[in-house]
């Protein structure tokens, strides 16, 4: 199965052996009996450790990525987080993309800065920069591309090479993008996150995180002895079983489900957002359109090189500042004012007091003029007449 929506809808997803059902059941169980004292049926134990239905999922994200294995949890962040803990130890560095989702630089700066990761920002749209970063400690450069919310595109292979010589991993945070659009393992990347709450669930109604890695190998320092492993898959893997943070069975469900019809969602999210960002840039109201599908964008050429596609999300900033900002987010009516995005249903965000209220005041915070769209699948004209009305209020 070589094609990317025939393996999104049979890869981890077989037929059930017991009943012929086309659709694999939900395995809605906790613990599962033993035929011995430890004598497991198919290797399951308890859905902490394995679950037929987060399996399947795993198995069919790790198709879709190309990687060696993929994890569910339950939720982007503590994907994010399970992640990190997995391969940084007290004393590391991470290089952190100073344009990027608030959560993550949450996770880094609060969560994981008392345990003494250090960290410094970014700009991953210049490979000077993120060279610059880099200290003897680094053991993580984390990405995002396309950013959140300022859409700047990152070159993925020049930045894994500066993450191979600064014997660093390079973790990509795709879910702008999706695996439909890009696949960051091709590019070089040793991770790739998902929040599988966005695109990949694709409908507004499951919480969920995914890690994907290759196949590279990697060490932490034992601890009285014990080492989780060698590999990023079995620190992953350990770290997943241990810490706990799975996604349950119905959320996997929700999320194959979902990702089975991806690329024809994504199809029709880039169509429309591309063509609301040529609609926005004659729009005297409007600054800036920030889209990498525009020819205008600092980051075309290189999204055309290693995505298949611009994406759904669409950043702008308006001329009359934050009073008009606001003013916008709050006026739409087929827009809903929300955070996240990648629902069917398309989304409205005021970011530097919503999805990255955590970074307001610091260098990183996001400017106040800036609206951000989560382009949906309804009709376009619907779109514009709503984008319409918000001007007019």
């Amino acid at each position: 199965m070589s094609g990317f929506t025939t393996r999104a809808v049979h890869a981890g997803q077989e037929p059930d052996r017991l009943t012929g059902a086309v659709i694999p059941p939900v395995y809605q169980t906790s613990t599962f009996v033993q035929d011995g004292i430890n004598v497991l049926r198919d290797g399951h134990e308890y859905s902490r450790g394995s679950n037929p239905t987060r399996n399947g999922f795993e198995e069919q994200l790790r198709a879709l990525e190309g990687g060696a294995r993929a994890f569910a949890f339950a939720s982007g962040i503590a994907a994010e987080d399970a992640l990190l803990r997995s391969v940084l130890r007290p004393g590391d560095h991470v290089v952190l993309g100073a344009d990027g989702y608030g959560g993550t630089n949450r996770l880094v700066t609060r969560v994981l800065a008392p345990w003494q990761v250090g960290h410094s920002a970014a700009d991953v749209t210049s490979l000077d920069d993120v060279r610059a970063a880099v200290r003897d400690t680094t053991r993580v450069i984390w990405v995002e591309t396309p950013t959140n919310p300022r859409l700047g595109i990152a070159d993925l292979a020049g930045i894994a090479q500066i993450a191979r010589e600064a014997g660093a991993l390079l973790i990509v945070d795709s879910t702008f993008a999706s695996p439909y659009l890009q696949r960051p393992l091709e590019q070089g990347a040793d991770v790739v996150v998902h929040s599988t709450t966005k695109y990949i669930g694709g409908h507004s109604d499951v919480l969920g995180g995914a890690v994907v890695v290759s196949d590279r190998d990697w060490e932490v320092p034992a601890v009285d002895g014990f080492s989780p492993g060698s590999t990023l898959a079995e620190l992953v893997g350990f770290q997943q079983f241990a810490g706990g943070a799975v996604a349950g069975p119905q959320d996997c469900y929700l999320a194959a489900r979902g990702l089975k019809t991806l690329s024809l969602r994504m199809q029709r999210h880039q169509d429309n957002a591309g063509r609301i960002a040529e609609w926005l840039t004659g729009r005297p109201e409007v600054a800036e359109v920030l889209y990498p599908g525009l020819p205008e964008h600092p980051g075309h050429e290189l999204a055309a090189r290693q995505m298949d596609g611009f994406g759904g999300m669409v950043s702008f900033r308006l001329r009359g500042g934050e009073a008009a900002a606001r003013r916008f987010a709050e006026s739409t009516r087929m827009y809903k004012l929300s955070v996240s995005l990648g629902g069917v249903e398309s989304l409205i965000c005021w970011p530097s007091e919503m999805t990255h209220g955590s970074v307001a005041g610091t260098p990183q915070a996001v400017p106040v003029d800036l609206v951000r769209l989560s382009a949906g699948i309804e009709d376009l004209d619907d779109h514009l007449e709503d984008l319409e009305r918000a001007f007019r209020a």
